[in-house]
């Protein structure tokens, strides 16, 4: 089974996006967060880490990663285990530094977020952000 980790950096009540490129195979042309598959020996957090630097061009503090929700996801014959972290601390602006990956990168107020790939996650953001508010 392959293990993908994604982020959602969080700042200011928003959340960053990136919007995935109609060439992708697993989920062309829709929203989603940053992140990628964990390698070989890695922990979820050094994934993330290294994905948000590669993707983003940022530096996370993985000590502002709070897990957000872990699901069994991707096609038949291909499982995906996917994990989401909510991110609210890095260095660096957030840029598109993978633009063969994604056509664009943008924040979002929970009440704007558009669908993404896996509705869970979706769920869980727009849930965390607004327990952050309360």
């Amino acid at each position: 089974m392959h293990e993908v980790v994604v982020a959602a950096l969080v700042r200011e009540g928003r959340v960053l996006l990136v919007h995935r490129s109609p060439n992708r195979r697993a989920y062309p042309g829709v929203w989603d967060l940053p992140g990628g598959h964990i390698e070989t020996g890695e922990t979820e957090l050094a994934a993330l880490t290294r994905e948000m630097h590669e993707e983003l061009g940022v530096r996370i503090a993985t000590g502002s990663a709070i897990h957000l929700c872990r699901l069994d996801a991707g096609r038949e014959g291909e499982p995906v285990r996917l994990s989401a972290w909510l991110v609210g601390e890095w260095e660096g602006t957030p840029t598109n530094v993978a633009p063969d990956e994604h056509d664009e990168i943008r924040w979002f107020r929970p009440e704007e977020l558009p669908p993404v790939a896996h509705e869970l996650v979706g769920t869980a953001i727009v849930e965390a952000m607004r327990g952050a508010r309360a």
